[in-house]
């Protein structure tokens, strides 16, 4: 069955540093959080993260945007650890809200143009 909507929604996302089973030996500070808002990182207050965890966790942030079978991990696994195997920080990504958004708001190329 084809959806003819040009809307879909996206879960808005907060990450927060937590704390692991081990030391935190990086440059993570506790309760740190930034957002996903859309396309959007929004770092409150002028707050740092690391840009070495942040390339961690970019390839994931899209799929956990996204709604996922019930059974899926990206739906129950929330927690990614710091890429340095000598850190404890962890970083935890929590589906906030959602967002709608038009197919028109994202891309020009035109819906019935592709996958039909």
């Amino acid at each position: 069955m084809k959806d003819n909507s040009d809307q879909f929604t996206l879960y808005d996302l907060r990450i927060d540093v937590v704390e692991g089973n081990q030391p935190m030996v990086c440059n993570h500070r506790l309760g740190t959080a930034f957002f996903v808002e859309g396309e959007d990182l929004v770092f409150p207050g002028g707050s740092r993260f690391s840009l070495y965890a942040l390339a961690a966790l970019l390839p994931l942030l899209p799929a956990k945007q996204r709604y996922t079978h019930a059974a899926d991990w990206m739906t129950t696994d929330d927690e990614i650890a710091c890429p340095d195997p000598n850190c404890g920080a962890r970083f935890r990504i929590v589906r906030t809200g959602k967002r709608t958004f038009t197919h028109n708001q994202c891309t020009v190329v035109p819906m019935e143009d592709k996958h039909e």
